[in-house]
Order: structure tokens, then sequence, then C-alpha cells
């Protein structure tokens, strides 16, 4: 060894070997190439991630990472752990013994899921059956018995009425659409309300179907005044048949209201010069 090679640093194997001394390079891999370090060097330049070999004195840890060093800084630091929305044990607990949803659960949903709706949109007891039928949680659905128990108690709180909503879409008919009882009637069948329901509900509505379908013709005829008298005619016979207005009415107003637009004389739309 030479004077320069004694002012270098000593080599430090990575992975645990023996240093190897400058001077040996080329001599071989023989005994005589290695020269030994004093303890305190041994344990001031072991290697990081030397592995203790068996009857080894040292630490239990001295294999891993120390705590200076780079690989501890993520590796050594607990990962932030993911928690479920649901835990699976809240879903077990949920759950029938035979693996199917528990069955007042599965109405919980359903009521729920039914008041949503009816935060949207009246519906009626017809519409809410179907809304209940449609329903189904884990396989399961609700039998007839519960679907009564749901509608029943609905009912009770006054969140269902077919009557009540039969005169708000009569209401909402006349007042907006202009609508006759032909039309009206076949609305509230549409919603599943029954018969007896409608016709209570339509014998409330004041008897002026003539008075409505008068009031839509004169406003509808402003807009039918540049027509010929037959054009003008079919169009507002169509209109008022599709507001459901009977045959009867139909003829009545369209008479009284050609008979005010066309009294007068009219000139021809075609002139020749």
């Amino acid at each position: 060894m030479t004077a320069d090679d004694e002012s270098l640093a000593p080599v430090i194997p990575l992975f645990g070997g023996a240093r190897k001394n400058h001077g040996s390079e080329g001599e071989g891999d023989g005994a005589a190439g290695v020269v030994p370090r004093p303890a305190e060097e041994e344990q001031l330049w072991r290697s990081t991630w030397s592995s203790p070999t068996l009857g080894d004195d040292r630490p239990a840890d001295a294999g891993t990472p120390s705590e200076r060093h780079p690989a501890r800084g993520a590796a050594g630091r607990a990962a932030p752990r993911l928690r479920a929305l649901t835990s699976h044990e809240t879903r077990e607990r949920d759950a029938a013994p035979d693996g199917g949803a528990d069955p007042e659960q599965v109405r919980k949903a359903a009521e729920e899921v039914l008041v949503r709706r009816l935060r949207t949109r009246s519906l009626s007891v017809s519409e809410a059956r179907l809304v209940l039928r449609g329903y189904e949680a884990g396989e399961q659905r609700l039998d007839s018995a519960q679907i009564d128990d749901v509608i029943d108690d609905f009912c009770r709180r006054g969140y269902l009425d077919d009557a009540v909503l039969a005169g708000h879409l009569i209401t909402s008919g006349v007042e907006r659409k202009g609508q006759g009882r032909v039309a009206l009637s076949r609305l509230l069948t549409q919603r599943g309300i029954a018969r007896d329901v409608i016709d209570a509900a339509l014998d409330d509505l004041p008897d002026d179907d003539v008075e409505r379908a008068l009031e839509f013709a004169r406003s509808k005829m402003r807009s039918l005044a540049r027509l010929d008298q037959e054009t003008a005619k079919r169009r507002l016979s169509g209109q008022l048949a599709r507001r459901g207005y009977s045959g009867g009415v139909v003829s009545s107003v369209v008479r009284t209201v050609m008979g005010e637009q066309f009294s007068g004389p009219r000139p021809s739309g075609v002139r020749f010069e």
C-alpha cells in the first residue's frame, strides 16, 4: 500500500461483502488480499443493508434501513387506510339469515323511494302501487300485504288522496288548458283514479262547458280570421273536440263564433283586375 492509497477513503461494499485492499488488485481473491477492520470501524462503516447472520451479536434490526436512510422516508410511515362507505359488517347486519335483504329494510327503502317520487309529483293510489311493485332490493320485492300496509299508512297521513288529486287536475285543466268534461274525465282515468271519485269530482264542476268553450273559441278565432270560413270552421271544431267538449257543445259554440266573425260581407281572398 502506498501513501496515496492511505489517503483514500475506504471502499464500503454495498451488499456486505468484504472490503478489498487497493493494493491487492490483480493478486487474486485469497485470504491474503483481505485486510481485517477494527471493531469500531466495523460498527461505523457496516453496510446499511447487511443482514444479521446466525450467531451475530448485532441488533436484530441491523438488516433494515436506519432511521436516517432515505428508504425509511416513505416506507417507514404508515399508509392511509381507506374506509368503505358501507362497511361489510353493516351489510351483513342488514342482510337476512338466508342471504337476502331484510324485509323490514326493504320496506323502509321502498317507502323512501315513494316519498321522493311524491316530492316531485302528486301520485294517485294506483300510481303509488306501481312504484312499490317495481321496487326491488337484493332480488326481494314487497308482497301484496306489505304494499297494502304502505298505501294505507300513506293515505292515513294524507300523502295519498285521490279526491284531492282529482280536484287539482280538474282546476288545472279548466283554468290553464280550457278542457271540457270529456277531456278531464279521460285525464283522470289515465291517472288511475277510480270512476266514482272521477264522477264526484266532475259533479262539483260548474255546468258551464258552453261558456268555457265560447271563451276558448273566441280567443282562437283571432288567429283563424285570415282563413276562409270553411277552413276556420273545421279547425276550430277540431280544437274544441280535442279539449273534450261534447259534440253538441262544439256545434253550438262554432255556430255562434262563426256568426260573430263572418256576419258581415267579406271580400274573397282572390281578386281579378
